[in-house]
């Protein structure tokens, strides 16, 4: 397998391609928006470019993983002659099916069709196609040419020799494959989500604020970044909306999104995508400060 597409070239999208391109496979990147792709490619180059000066990559490197990707706005045109196509598009269940259909309809029979989604059912994604036993999840975590972990999703149909295929593949990417049932949330999320939630519950009721409760969880509980400030890298509606599919799948309060992340989001205030979150990214994502509606000065 030395062909594949990926779908969306967002922050996953553009991710994924970039680590696909890097490790030698031709990649189709596939995004509706012209400038999408711009961007995505802007963001390939920049971390790239951070990779030669640490001397993790040369040069040639960076050149040649450039090279190993083309841009698409048509599907149709992008995804001749693919092996493999990986879905890295918004996390909405009805835009994920419709693109799977579409999916089903253009690829060859034996092409494999993957979905980064980070909670949606992969049986369900694999219901809007005729090749239900080629479905199969891969969630790359974020950043994804940094992260190690990608955790592959079996469907209901996935087939075992599909799921070797996708094991092996993540291996070759240099990531450390997970093999995880088909459950809302698989696992990073199912765990990581209600402590995030809660981690608002705990803001939102008073009982700390956001440095304190950041704090807290990074000097006390060994996190590299708390979870209001990592709910913020993630993206607020992101988290919103991976609670969202769990409270429908599993129900209970334990995964009823809070308030005050609803709020949040409905009022723009994503995290670092729009600027503001929990904290303020107004200089820049490294000089963060805690956002005015959370300051106690």
């Amino acid at each position: 397998m030395k062909k594949v597409a990926v779908i969306g070239a967002g922050t996953m999208g553009n991710g994924i391609a970039h680590t696909f391109a890097q490790c030698g496979y031709q990649v189709s990147l596939i995004d509706i928006a012209e400038i999408s792709l711009e961007k995505g490619i802007a963001t390939i180059g920049k971390n790239l470019d951070r990779m030669v000066k640490k001397e993790k990559i040369s040069e040639q490197d960076k050149t040649d993983t450039l090279n190993n990707i083309k841009t698409f706005t048509s599907m149709k045109n992008g995804l001749q002659g693919v092996e493999l196509v990986v879905e890295a598009a918004t996390e909405n269940m009805d835009l994920k099916l419709k693109i799977f259909s579409q999916l089903d309809e253009i690829c060859a029979d034996d092409v494999i069709l993957a979905s980064n989604t980070s909670s949606i059912s992969i049986t369900k994604i694999a219901a809007a196609t005729n090749r239900a036993e080629k479905v199969i999840g891969m969630h790359f975590m974020n950043p994804v040419p940094v992260m190690k972990l990608v955790e592959i999703i079996r469907g209901y149909a996935t087939s075992d020799e599909v799921t070797k295929t996708i094991m092996d593949l993540s291996r070759d990417l240099k990531k450390s494959p997970v093999e995880v049932n088909d459950y809302p949330g698989f696992v990073a999320n199912r765990i990581l989500m209600p402590m995030i939630n809660e981690a608002i519950y705990t803001l939102y009721e008073g009982v700390a604020g956001v440095e304190e409760i950041d704090t807290v969880m990074m000097l006390g509980m060994a996190h590299p970044m708390g979870p209001l400030h990592l709910a913020d890298f993630i993206g607020l509606d992101i988290c919103l909306s991976i609670l969202e599919v769990m409270h429908e799948g599993f129900g209970g309060k334990k995964y009823s999104p809070c308030p005050l992340l609803i709020e949040m989001v409905a009022a723009g205030k994503l995290g670092i995508k729009s600027g503001e979150g929990f904290y303020n990214y107004s200089d820049g994502s490294r000089n963060k400060k805690v956002a005015a509606q959370f300051s106690k000065n």
